[in-house]
């Protein structure tokens, strides 16, 4: 089992790679990285490419089964975790969306003696690292501080398979794709914590309900060392998701701010937001947002970082165009992963 207080020794680091995309919009990928490839040993980077909207994107050869962390630097002197990634048969590629706001960018790879880790994507805060790790749809897990914390949890223990159990679960509402007692139960420690609305909390069993806090929109709680503020979620044009009903949340870890839409259309409190640093947006109509609406009301509220989440149903064209819509003017990162 994945031990997350855990603290893994470096076993080895292949070569430092230099990887400005200002470099290689100059010059071919492959006569760029010829010489730094010949001297490497897996775990290597394979190949790099920069896109035309400049991002970069890293593809990564590491042994099967083996955890590997992905750092970036500016200077060379201080690094900085990206991501933890587990090795496998094939290259995996991993897309810097950080890139168009930075002149260069200096990346390396370790290779983890820990093979029990959560991999994704890194986040620095004032008390160690944040990790998110997608699962699929509306469900994530974080692991901080040797916490993890579930964030709508359903689809059977076997998703989570490998994982520790949780400290704290999140869930927005009580709809299916969202809340699942059977899940909830699969996945509860001992010492578990849920915080979900009063339509969830009426409707779990006697065991859920002695760990289950109730939140309203606007209440905020102090859990396990991290703030929880539960913020409206609902539907402004129909009445799929009724006001008051089910909650976003905005988690404050560390000194990071996390918001979690849960299901929820382009409503004024959601473009009220500000200073958050990771906001995780669903989109598909007409439970939630449009493309257009979706991108419209992240503009406005310009978090740090955006994952796009819960958009089952549309193509890749629909994701790449709240992508392009979002665009790069306001320093706002759209993060895509795989959910689906």
């Amino acid at each position: 089992m994945m031990n997350p207080d855990s603290h893994p020794a470096v076993e080895t680091m292949n070569t430092v790679m230099v990887l400005a995309w200002r470099r290689l919009v100059r010059m071919s990928a492959g006569l760029a990285l010829a010489n730094v490839l010949a001297a490497q040993e897996a775990p290597r980077f394979t190949a790099a490419q920069a896109l035309t909207n400049r991002e970069f994107v890293l593809t990564v050869s590491t042994p099967v089964r083996s955890n590997h962390r992905l750092e970036t630097s500016t200077d060379l002197s201080a690094w900085t975790p990206l991501a933890t990634v587990l090795g496998a048969a094939t290259a995996q590629q991993y897309t810097d969306s950080a890139t168009p706001w930075l002149g260069a960018r200096y990346y390396r790879l370790l290779q983890l003696l820990e093979t029990n880790l959560l991999t994704g994507d890194h986040f620095s805060t004032t008390s160690g690292e944040l990790v998110i790790h997608p699962i699929n749809h509306a469900t994530f897990v974080i692991s901080w501080n040797g916490k993890m914390i579930y964030a709508d949890p359903v689809g059977g223990s076997t998703r989570f398979t490998g994982l520790p159990r949780a400290d704290l679960i999140l869930v927005t509402h009580g709809h299916s794709d969202h809340f699942d007692s059977a899940t909830l139960t699969a996945v509860k420690g001992s010492n578990t914590i849920i915080l979900a609305p009063q339509a969830v909390y009426s409707s779990l069993s006697t065991t859920l309900k002695a760990i289950t806090t109730v939140l309203t929109n606007k209440a905020t709680t102090e859990v396990l060392g991290l703030r929880v503020d539960a913020v409206p979620a609902y539907n402004l044009s129909n009445s799929n998701h009724p006001k008051g009903v089910g909650n976003g949340y905005v988690l404050t870890i560390g000194g990071k701010r996390i918001y979690l839409s849960g299901d929820t259309e382009d409503i004024p409190e959601l473009r009220a937001l500000r200073d958050i640093d990771a906001a995780f947006v669903c989109m598909n109509v007409p439970y939630t947002m449009s493309v257009t609406q979706a991108a419209s009301a992240v503009r406005e509220a310009r978090p740090r970082i955006v994952y796009l989440y819960h958009y089952s149903g549309y193509s890749t064209t629909q994701v790449n165009q709240f992508k392009s819509l979002v665009g790069n003017d306001l320093g706002i990162e759209v993060r895509l992963r795989k959910w689906y």
